[in-house]
């Protein structure tokens, strides 16, 4: 009795007593216990509900713990891509919106509807304050980590909870947490847990209903959880094909009732993630960037996951974007990785004999979940760095389970003082990685703070040099801005987005003849770049070339109709320049009031241009009225400028006159 309520105390414990920890993990999975006469002598009411509530405060600890690592993230903002997720996502919007983000792949940048929903709901409760969606991110990892618990404990894997502590607290799991844009990593990854959860009661493999028959009540929540998954990343494809390592591990075999049951999870996951592929390819995962041999894409893989595992077992220097491996089939140094990657997994199946199936097991899991970021599929983040911590965040249990349950099994040879030996050495390791962590997210604070860091680390980062520009910019901090882009492209002077945004950073400055030299520079680099054209066509007009510049913003039309800046800045000049200098109100009247559809008629700039247009075709009532929608728009969003330049113009439409600005000041409005 006494060795029942020691199981029952040390539920927490990374160094269970219920058995050898070793042989739960290195043995064929069978249990060496009595565990159903164990469960019986345990089964007194007061013994249950001592049980019930030590596992509730494992839990809570869990979810504690998580929140104090990443308490940084509390007052953090919105960084990179998270304006394409959330913050000018038109989709979260609206109930429209809300039926594409389902019905219509490309209403949002990936087809991950589940994400994008739980956004839309978000933007409904609290808008754009990032705070929301932050907690959201946190709380769903530190489920996560329960899950991860409750997944290992009915697995019977030594040091369950010190795991899923472990993986709580990981620094690598930061960009996954921190990141708003990655609610598709920690999203994905609960129902992944779940869907296991759920397989281990349809297909259980531990206990005395291991050998028994499968409960099929549970089979369609395992279809209905992992298609969840699949809907909120796909990388979650693999998700079966671990199932299946799992059956192997605990029984030695796969059966025919075994594979059967995955097949339909198979299906779902090869459609889906083909979609994701295809999607990738359409957002830019095309070119010569991505124009790999096979055998330099074997190169990437072998060393792809040696990587992974050097952070995982220190995590020092983690950085947003690391340097991009320049991949050599030439150099025989860059063979090592992928033999030596080989050679693991021979050993380990040559051992599994002596040592258990666990440990492949283990590893087979955290390289097959890797696949899909291998080299072997083409992803845009691949134009800058093969790796990225988000990338290992459902990878790295197969690792973290491996290493605990060792760390378990040398502690408990070691006799009583082993293990609490264990217990001291696994709460100092909790409390560094926390701290790790802790620091690692306070770089997620905004856009300065992230690329700064970025570059402190990996100074020959172009992206960064570029995306730090930008926020500078921003800022108003224009200068700095310059130097940043002058810097990425002593990197790569041909690059066509560095140069055209160095020549807005020019235009700010007043600078509008060097502006000019960069934006054609630009285009000479990429002839399509709407974008520079645009600009282009603004500078030219800021330096007086009225008639080139409109001939800029005609060019951007040609290649993209419906770019929303192009309409307004066209409609503008057409609308305020008089019609004997080319001057076209009714043509600026239909320019604008596209622009203005195009933006659902939010955006307080655009409906200025629409106003000013309507006034120089001698529509004032029209235009009255569009001026004052967009003095209560631009009140809203706290634009007090814009409203006192509106409230100048709708003065002249009162009076009868239309707004007409000189040739050198003729500046459109934004949105």
């Amino acid at each position: 009795m006494r060795k029942s309520r020691a199981v029952q105390t040390r539920e927490c414990s990374c160094l269970p007593a219920r058995q050898n920890p070793m042989m739960a993990l290195m043995t064929n999975g069978q249990s060496t216990d009595n565990t159903p006469a164990r469960q019986s002598m345990a089964s007194a009411p007061a013994t249950k509900t001592t049980s019930v509530l030590q596992s509730w405060v494992c839990a809570f600890v869990l979810v504690f713990i998580t929140l104090l690592a990443y308490q940084p993230v509390w007052h953090a903002g919105f960084i990179w891509d998270d304006d394409v997720y959330v913050t000018k996502n038109p989709a979260l919007r609206s109930l429209d919106g809300l039926q594409g983000i389902w019905s219509k792949p490309g209403t949002t940048i990936q087809y991950y509807p589940l994400v994008f929903t739980s956004f839309w709901v978000e933007y409904h409760f609290w808008k754009l304050q990032p705070l929301g969606y932050h907690l959201v991110n946190v709380l769903l990892h530190a489920l996560n980590a329960v899950l991860l618990w409750r997944v290992l404990r009915r697995l019977e894997l030594p040091g369950a909870w010190w795991a899923a502590a472990i993986f709580a607290v990981h620094p690598v799991t930061v960009e996954s947490v921190a990141w708003i844009t990655e609610r598709k990593n920690v999203l994905s990854c609960l129902f992944y847990l779940l869907a296991v959860l759920a397989y281990l009661r349809f297909r259980p493999l531990t206990g005395a209903r291991a050998a028994g028959a499968m409960d099929w009540r549970f089979y369609p929540l395992v279809v209905g959880l992992s298609l969840c998954a699949l809907l909120s990343k796909t990388v979650t494809c693999s998700l079966p094909a671990v199932l299946l390592l799992l059956v192997w591990w605990k029984t030695g075999r796969v059966e025919k009732r075994d594979a059967l049951p995955l097949a339909p999870l198979f299906i779902l996951g090869a459609a889906l993630a083909s979609m994701t592929m295809g999607m990738e390819k359409r957002a830019g995962a095309v070119g010569e960037e991505w124009t790999l041999s096979f055998v330099q894409r074997c190169l990437v893989a072998g060393r792809v996951p040696w990587f992974y595992a050097g952070k995982l077992f220190w995590p020092g220097q983690l950085t947003f974007i690391y340097p991009h491996w320049e991949i050599d089939a030439g150099a025989a140094w860059q063979y090592l990785f992928p033999m030596a990657a080989l050679a693991a997994l021979i050993v380990l199946w040559r051992l599994r004999t002596r040592i258990g199936r666990g440990p492949l097991v283990a590893v087979l899991c955290f390289a097959g979940t890797l696949v899909p970021a291998l080299g072997f599929f083409d992803v845009f983040p691949f134009l800058y760095s093969y790796v990225a911590d988000h990338f290992q965040y459902m990878a790295c249990i197969g690792l973290i389970s491996l290493a605990v349950s060792m760390g378990a099994a040398i502690c408990r040879r070691a006799g009583p003082w082993g293990r609490n030996l264990g217990t001291v050495a696994a709460a100092i390791v909790l409390l560094i990685l926390g701290v790790f962590t802790w620091r690692q997210a306070r770089i997620y604070q905004d856009l300065t703070t992230l690329w700064s860091d970025t570059l402190t680390k990996n100074p020959q980062c172009l992206m960064a040099h570029n995306n730090l520009g930008l926020a500078l910019v921003s800022l108003g901090r224009v200068q700095e801005a310059k130097e940043q882009y002058e810097q990425a492209l002593q990197i790569n002077p041909k690059n066509a987005e560095v140069h055209n945004n160095l020549g807005n950073a020019l235009s700010k400055a007043g600078r509008f003849q060097d502006a000019i030299q960069h934006y054609e520079l630009a285009l000479q680099l990429e002839p399509k770049l709407t974008e520079v054209h645009c600009n282009l066509g603004g500078a030219l007009l800021q330096a007086g070339k009225i008639q080139d510049a409109l001939g800029q913003y005609e060019q951007t039309l040609r290649i993209k109709p419906d770019l929303v800046e192009a309409q307004n800045n066209l409609a503008w000049v057409l609308a305020t320049l008089p019609q004997a200098e080319g001057g076209d109100p009714v043509r600026a009247v239909s320019l604008a009031q596209r622009a203005c559809e195009l933006t659902g008629n939010r955006a307080p700039g655009y409906l200025d241009t629409l106003a000013v247009a309507y006034a120089a075709a001698g529509r004032f009532n029209d235009a009255i009225a569009t001026a004052q929608k967009a003095i209560e728009l631009a009140k809203s969003v706290r634009q007090p400028q814009v409203v006192k330049e509106i409230e100048l113009h709708l003065e002249l439409y009162r009076a009868g006159r239309p707004y007409r600005a000189p040739a050198s000041v003729t500046s459109p409005r934004g949105p």
